[in-house]
């Protein structure tokens, strides 16, 4: 089995691709060892000591190395950690424990009933273009509330914490979603 490794835009975090399904829908984001124990995976990837988030996506896992951690360090154990997993079958969930986790997708701002089409609309672009490209950086994006012209969104995995971040948000998301979305004035990170 051949892992590929990708860099990503935030330096601390690199994207691994095992050729194979991670996730059969969504994405999951653990930022820390205690979220970690729904999981074999993201536990094991924790117990080294040196990771600070373990992100899945459909057909990746990004991981978010500890402060002061040097990548050729950690990278074999990641790769060794992965290998033993998908080679082996391993459940990517502790029995028992997929079946409660609840993903809050609720918005954090309350939301005027007036602006649904808006609203969907947004949610629409963000699914079909705005989504799929973040994934590509080992992230993902989510929707957290539109008010009075504003866009409140959610950076989760190698977008979260990148340096960079700031900068897609602003000037690639906000820019994508005004063309489209005229009512959209500004997107802000939650």
């Amino acid at each position: 089995m051949l892992i590929r490794t990708e860099q990503t835009p935030n330096p601390a975090t690199r994207k691994f691709l095992p050729g194979q399904k991670v996730m059969e829908a969504g994405t999951r984001d653990f930022p820390d060892a205690d979220a970690a124990q729904a999981s074999p995976l993201a536990a094991a990837l924790f117990a080294s000591g040196m990771v600070e988030g373990v992100f899945f996506g459909t057909d990746f896992v990004s991981v978010t190395a500890a402060p002061g951690v040097s990548w050729t360090d950690l990278e074999p154990i990641i790769l060794e950690t992965l290998l033993d997993h998908f080679v082996s079958g391993a459940l990517l969930f502790t029995a028992g424990t997929a079946a409660g986790i609840h993903i809050d997708d609720a918005p954090t701002v309350d939301e005027d009933p007036a602006d649904a089409e808006i609203i969907e609309q947004i949610k629409e672009l963000i699914e079909t273009r705005v989504r799929p490209a973040v994934a590509q950086d080992g992230g993902d994006i989510v929707y957290r509330g539109y008010r009075d012209g504003r866009l409140y969104l959610a950076m989760q995995g190698a977008c979260s914490g990148c340096p960079s971040s700031a900068i897609t948000l602003k000037r690639g998301i906000e820019n994508l979603v005004r063309h489209y979305v005229p009512e959209v004035e500004s997107v802000e990170a939650v």
